[in-house]
């Protein structure tokens, strides 16, 4: 590891959209804090210094291969809350797991309506 004097604040990554209006409101309907930057980029922030943007592009080869991984600290909780969303019901593509328990600890997966997918999880102690 090389070693600087910088703190580091963030890190952002960026995703595309199929649907860009699409992609937005899904975001929302997470309750996840919209930010708009222009009419082709936002700005999601997910919590206190994490977050995304989300952008008016589309390459299928990228999107369809774009995962992230949200940690959280109570999953049981936070798959419940998705579930409750039936964000399933409201968008065609949206796909969404039971949790997963593997050694390393435990995830569900949520596919945004563009094919992002979206490991959420939590790991062992």
């Amino acid at each position: 590891m090389v070693n600087f004097n910088q703190q580091t604040k963030s890190i952002r990554s960026f995703i595309g959209a199929k649907n860009y209006n699409e992609s937005r409101e899904f975001y929302r309907s997470l309750g996840w804090q919209e930010s708009v930057i222009d009419e082709g980029m936002s700005y999601f922030i997910v919590s206190e210094g994490i977050g995304f943007y989300l952008q008016k592009y589309y390459v299928k080869k990228w999107v369809d291969n774009t995962m992230m991984f949200l940690e959280v600290e109570d999953l049981e909780g936070m798959h419940r809350y998705v579930k409750d969303l039936n964000l399933v019901d409201q968008y065609e593509y949206v796909r969404l797991s039971e949790i997963v328990h593997k050694d390393w600890g435990s995830e569900f997966f949520l596919h945004d309506p563009s094919g992002v997918l979206w490991h959420i999880g939590r790991f062992n102690d």
